[in-house]
């Protein structure tokens, strides 16, 4: 990844009259082209309109991009604001998220509402997240093998299997700690649970960058693309941060889904640690939307989006700090981001329901289980957490106790159902991985 071309610095030389220059204020040029909210490195590849130059485009575009900027308290290392803008597309985009964070996925059957199965659908982001979050850091340990661990509870063998297990706690604290305001204390904590034993320095972990630690970003060419504040000023920056985080500034409204898109920025400019800063960041991002409420963000996993195009991400950073601090870049390639996730989601619990109305389907055109046995079959397919017992079976279909008692059994020793004493009854619950097996009986 290279650093992008930096943008004409000096538009004299471009409109070198007062009557050029008010020509193309009159065009009315909007900021974004096709949509897409583009910086100099891409726009010179495109054919200019209305026979302009180049230059004389990308000066009408940050004309209007100008008159809708504005300010946050994040400063550069020179002292100058980041800024931002939200021209179209981007609140339509924010419409459609917030539709979508409000619960709209309801519409598959209450899976994700639905207190009985939700947890699947959480522990699969949760896992997917902790994994590509980890692997966009440089882990390498397989998927199948991650959740192997992660599932059976078992120690880590190495250091890619650390930091993964490590995001995965850090995402299920985040779920408890989104009633909290954002504090240096809370940061620290988070790096804690991220970089234990998973850094090349354990003594790193918990704590900033001090003086004497120079970290920068490199590319593959040992060139810097990113040279973060002085550790002497990250107090106090990070307290600004926090305010910004907690809803204390700036005096505008902003909205929340922008908010926890800058957050990550912000996390990510300051990199106050020398290591885990992109994880971290990320995880501020969930504890931002979780904490305004968007209870569905705890089933999206934006690190899944981000690994398909890791360059992209890095673009993303780089083209705010090539273009004046402008942040515009960041949140449409985050919005972008976050829409992709919800669609990938939407098609998860899409072919997972499916899934289990197909198996529904089969079994009910099976002869192996009598109608008694297929009706707590498809209630055990949709609710994965219930609990059954002979007594209940007879008093759900009206039957004596030795008949319920030989449907239960019958289903347990298929392998569908798994005994459980508690004190003197005998209780049964929804085999794991209940689905396959019912295929591969049939």
């Amino acid at each position: 990844m290279k650093i992008p071309k930096r943008p004409p610095a000096n538009f004299t030389t471009v409109i070198p009259t007062p009557k050029r220059y008010m020509e193309l204020l009159r065009l009315q040029i909007h900021p974004t082209v096709n949509g897409k909210y583009l910086h100099w490195d891409k726009l010179i590849h495109l054919q200019p309109p209305n026979n302009l130059t180049s230059e004389e485009w990308w000066f009408a575009i940050k004309a209007a991009r100008a008159a809708l900027l504005k300010p946050i308290p994040l400063h550069d290392v020179n002292g100058h604001p980041f800024r931002f803008c939200l021209p179209d597309p981007a609140p339509e985009y924010l419409h459609h998220i917030d539709q979508d964070a409000g619960g709209r996925l309801e519409m598959y059957e209450n899976a994700i509402t639905n207190a009985s199965t939700r947890d699947r659908y959480l522990i699969h982001s949760l896992v997917e997240e902790a994994i590509t979050s980890s692997q966009l850091e440089g882990a390498t340990t397989t998927r199948v093998v991650a959740k192997e661990m992660i599932r059976t509870g078992r120690m880590p063998r190495d250091k890619s299997e650390q930091m993964i297990l490590n995001n995965y706690l850090a995402m299920q604290q985040i779920r408890g700690l989104k009633q909290e305001p954002l504090s240096k204390e809370m940061i620290l904590h988070l790096h804690l649970i991220l970089g234990e034993n998973a850094l090349d320095d354990n003594s790193c972990v918990g704590r900033f960058r001090q003086p004497h630690e120079k970290i920068a970003v490199y590319d593959l060419e040992n060139q810097i693309l990113h040279d973060p504040p002085r550790a002497e000023e990250l107090d106090e920056r990070i307290v600004k941060m926090c305010d910004f985080a907690n809803g204390k500034t700036p005096d505008f409204f902003i909205h929340p889904v922008i908010r926890a898109i800058i957050l990550h920025f912000w996390l990510a400019y300051e990199h106050p640690f020398t290591d885990g800063n992109g994880r971290c960041a990320r995880s501020l991002f969930y504890w931002a939307m979780l904490r305004q409420g968007a209870w569905l963000y705890e089933f999206l996993s934006i690190s899944q989006v981000i690994r398909h195009a890791p360059i992209k991400y890095g673009q993303a950073f780089l083209h705010v700090e090539t273009d004046d601090n402008d942040l515009s870049y960041f949140i449409f390639y985050h919005l972008g981001v976050i829409r992709q996730a919800m669609n990938a989601l939407q098609d998860y619990i899409a072919r997972k329901v499916a899934g289990i109305k197909q198996t529904a389907q089969m079994i009910r055109a099976s002869a192996l289980f009598n109608h008694r046995q297929l009706a707590l079959l498809n209630h055990a397919l949709r609710h994965v957490d219930a609990e059954y017992s002979i007594r209940s079976h007879q008093t759900s279909h009206n039957i004596v106790y030795q008949t319920a008692r030989t449907d239960v059994y019958d289903l347990a020793a298929k392998g569908l159902l798994e005994e459980k004493k508690r004190g003197k009854t005998l209780y049964f619950y929804p085999a794991k991985k209940l689905e396959e097996k019912l295929r591969s009986l049939q």
